[in-house]
């Protein structure tokens, strides 16, 4: 199997630690971010709505905030409305987060140096690269159909209620079925870009303080799991702040039918200009708090969970355990 090298940095900013397999990268990051879903999800679904919100403003009322738009979901459509679209997102995590970090280590092994040094800017272009090869391979059909479930407003609790998508396999085959499979790839550039300027930061970041954390504390090998949570929380808090607007513009893009005859620059174009004219540059940074308050802990979650089962992995494989059955 191939061999890539674990996302650390040692105080040289080289590599210091041995090659490890795909498996592991696969396993560690699955479980990291299934991890990073169920914690986090209904953060993302309180964005989303605070997204495409656009009734009240059209009635000249104020936009309701983070904490009242999750107590509406949660009254409305009982606090399991929070977790619409859950499916969707677990269903592409294990793959994600498995593209996420072998890619990035791929693009790294390509850009470091003879010596094996790697500086800050090698390590921007490699996180681009990672987040715009999961943006293409999984991160943009699971996010429209996502979208399209979480933008559904209706009960849990009322049988009777039922929803346009039942679930995400329903969703995804119904998109396909009416609007075609290039529907699941809409707003793909915005995602790609997205997601490269979030994994550009977020790598960058997590690896310049882990160095540092690493340098004062030269008794440590490996940092606790507190810090890993703060560092990661940190890192994943810059990157929202740097792309929000494309993240609100990819959002109404994506939650919008097929239209005939429309390009996808058309689509970019319209949905731009109808957002800044009816509800002003303010509703570019629409959602941003729940998006930091996701993706911040969501960062320090699949850091910590990740190199915690990275480690446990190794120790496994380093002593050679192998289980024994009796009959």
């Amino acid at each position: 199997m191939a061999q890539s090298s674990i996302p650390s940095a040692s105080k040289d900013g080289s590599s210091s630690k041995k090659a490890i397999p795909l498996s592991t990268h696969l396993i560690a990051g699955g479980i990291a971010g299934l991890a990073e879903a169920l914690a986090c999800h209904p953060l993302d679904t309180i964005k989303v709505r605070m997204q495409l919100s656009r009734s009240r403003k059209l009635a000249g009322l104020k936009p309701l905030g983070f904490f009242a738009t999750g107590r509406q979901i949660a009254i409305r459509e009982t606090p399991l409305g929070l977790y619409k679209g859950l499916g969707a997102v677990i269903s592409g995590i294990v793959p994600k987060m498995a593209i996420r970090f072998a890619s990035f280590e791929m693009y790294k092994g390509w850009l470091k140096k003879p010596d094996g040094t790697i500086n800050p800017k090698a390590t921007f272009l490699a996180g681009l690269g990672a987040g715009a090869t999961e943006a293409v391979a999984v991160v943009t059909p699971m996010e429209v159909i996502k979208i399209r479930l979480q933008a559904q407003q209706h009960s849990l609790a009322d049988p009777m209620d039922i929803p346009r998508y039942r679930n995400a396999g329903h969703a995804a085959f119904t998109i396909i079925r009416e609007e075609g499979i290039m529907t699941l790839y809409r707003g793909v550039s915005l995602t790609a870009l997205r997601q490269a300027t979030n994994q550009g930061v977020n790598f960058t970041a997590y690896q310049q303080f882990k160095k540092l954390a690493l340098e004062y504390q030269p008794q440590q090998k490996d940092l606790p799991s507190y810090q890993t949570m703060l560092i990661g929380l940190i890192s994943g808090a810059m990157g929202p702040f740097s792309n929000a607007p494309i993240d609100t513009i990819k959002t109404r893009i994506q939650k919008a039918s097929h239209k005939p005859g429309e390009t996808a620059m058309s689509r970019l174009i319209n949905v731009t200009t109808d957002l800044f004219r009816n509800e002003g540059p303010r509703a570019f940074y629409k959602g941003i708090t729940p998006r930091v308050l996701r993706v911040a802990p969501g960062q320090a979650i699949v850091f910590t969970v990740y190199e915690r089962v990275k480690a446990t992995i190794d120790r496994i494989k380093d002593t050679g355990y192998r289980p024994t059955f009796e009959e």
